[in-house]
């Protein structure tokens, strides 16, 4: 696939090696430490380099998984399972397309998801959205969720009842999506959903189940991770090709 000069400048950045096929006339390398307008290098993360995505026929929202939807809805915000409902400032539901053919998977909420009632925003959604665009989706098109629906105090780990409290929220959400791939983001939402306390670097390049309904699960790195991290986004890059692998298989 041929490479234009932004993208080969995101790799660059990126610290990934960029290999042309020699029928594939080479873009000139960038200028040292150039960044494409209004783009901080803070922000630079992936690059849409993947094949377009495999996309199946557009599905609609029955009217009885609707109501299911706003059931759903109404019972998120209402929850005193747990403990942390009593320091939350709202709960967060989820966000996108309810037909989604990938379902996101994180961690908790943290202090600005607790503001703003939905997940993945600031840095580390700035970054999800990035990884997502590398493989030529758009948020919108997504279902994004997290293990838990409220924040816990000081963003610690969740604990295991509050996991299980949530659990049948995120249980209806898979049933009503019915996504093609789940991508689990981080070790506490790959362990949690997948009942197993293998280290996340041992879980990653695997392909797993969602048992019920029966969904192809791919782990990988959580984007706040990888803002610590950056040298593990090759990494990530390679757990979205394997998504998209299982997805071509399916097709």
């Amino acid at each position: 696939m041929s490479l234009n000069l932004q993208q080969r400048r995101y790799l660059k950045l990126m610290d990934i090696d960029v290999y042309v096929p020699r029928h594939v006339v080479a873009v000139p390398e960038p200028a040292p430490g150039a960044v494409p307008a209004g783009q901080g290098a803070t922000q630079l993360a992936l690059v849409a380099t993947a094949s377009t995505p495999v996309r199946p026929a557009v599905r609609n929202v029955s009217a009885a998984a609707a109501v299911e939807w706003e059931d759903i809805r109404r019972q998120v915000p209402a929850c005193t399972r747990c403990g942390l409902h009593q320091e939350r400032t709202q709960t967060v539901f989820g966000v996108g397309n309810p037909c989604a053919q990938w379902l996101i998977i994180g961690e908790a909420p943290g202090a600005e998801e607790d503001k703003q009632g939905e997940p993945f925003v600031g840095r580390a959604g700035q970054l999800l959205n990035a990884m997502l665009a590398a493989v030529g989706l758009k948020r919108e098109e997504v279902f994004i969720a997290n293990i838990l629906k409220c924040r816990p105090p000081k963003n610690r780990d969740p604990k295991p009842d509050e996991a299980a409290a949530c659990a049948p929220f995120l249980q209806k959400q898979i049933e009503l999506i019915q996504p093609r791939i789940i991508l689990a983001l981080g070790r506490i939402a790959a362990q949690n959903l997948l009942h197993t306390d293998t280290p996340i670097g041992r879980m990653r390049g695997q392909r797993y189940e969602y048992p019920e309904p029966k969904v192809p699960v791919v782990v990988t790195y959580h984007p706040a991770y990888l803002l610590r991290s950056p040298t593990q986004k090759r990494k990530v890059w390679e757990d979205l090709q394997m998504a998209m692998g299982i997805l071509r298989e399916q097709a």
